[in-house]
């Protein structure tokens, strides 16, 4: 049965899910990728990198280790978060910087996201946005559409799309709205040993126990932890 579920997502100790102020030098926010530093030390995250070739995940190739990563718990929990994924959701935040109405198609200046022209999904992505946007066809299978009539909209597409595999939620906002509308199935947090100190939280006046979230199976990382949330 396919899921909406929250995969290999990082939390810093204080409950954020994104730094503040990003830009094109801070992507997930100032300091944030220090909490995906769990990640940037995984073989499979080096191999992602390392075959990607040309201008594709520009953003992290200076994270490649000589070493080519390191395999345990911290690696099969981002290989499986890629594992029967047939459709992916995300913020207009996750997929770039930009803001306000998106720029000529025509001039080539538009904004393709943080990935270049062969993105890591293979799948299609609903982009939640105010602003309307054509399909953005990408190398690899992966497809940008971009959603202006709301969460429940991108849902029933991405529901569609995915057939009977899963549907991966990304980025704090549409999480959040995701959650307290009792959508998501199943979240993967990553709690990384850092305090980000301001930023997005996650949960910020959300009640997980009240909306009949609970936590199933808490498993310790090389370099963070992994919490298993379920709906009940």
């Amino acid at each position: 049965m396919s899921k909406l579920k929250v995969a290999a997502f990082s939390i810093s100790l204080d409950g954020f899910g994104a730094g503040p102020r990003q830009d094109l030098q801070n992507p997930i926010g100032v300091r944030g990728l220090e909490m995906h530093d769990w990640i940037f030390q995984t073989e499979f995250f080096q191999k992602m990198i390392a075959q990607s070739g040309r201008e594709e995940m520009a953003t992290f190739k200076p994270m490649i280790h000589q070493s080519g990563g390191a395999r345990g718990v911290d690696n099969g929990f981002v290989a499986a978060s890629f594992e029967n994924v047939g459709a992916s959701i995300m913020g207009r935040n996750v997929f770039g910087p930009v803001r306000g109405p998106w720029k000529d198609e025509a001039s080539g200046e538009s904004w393709k996201g943080w990935w270049g022209p062969n993105p890591p999904f293979h799948t299609p992505v609903f982009v939640l946005t105010h602003y309307a946007r054509p399909s953005l066809e990408m190398e690899g299978g992966t497809t940008f559409h971009f959603i202006t009539d709301g969460a429940d909209s991108a849902l029933t597409k991405a529901k569609a799309a995915a057939g009977n595999k899963d549907v991966r939620v990304g980025g704090v906002s549409v999480i959040r709205q995701y959650l307290v509308s009792r959508q998501i199935d199943e979240m993967h947090l990553a709690v990384s040993p850092i305090l980000l100190g301001e930023g997005e939280a996650l949960f910020h006046g959300i009640n997980l126990h009240q909306l009949g979230y609970k936590p199933v199976k808490v498993v310790a990382g090389e370099n963070a932890t992994h919490v298993i949330i379920k709906k009940t």
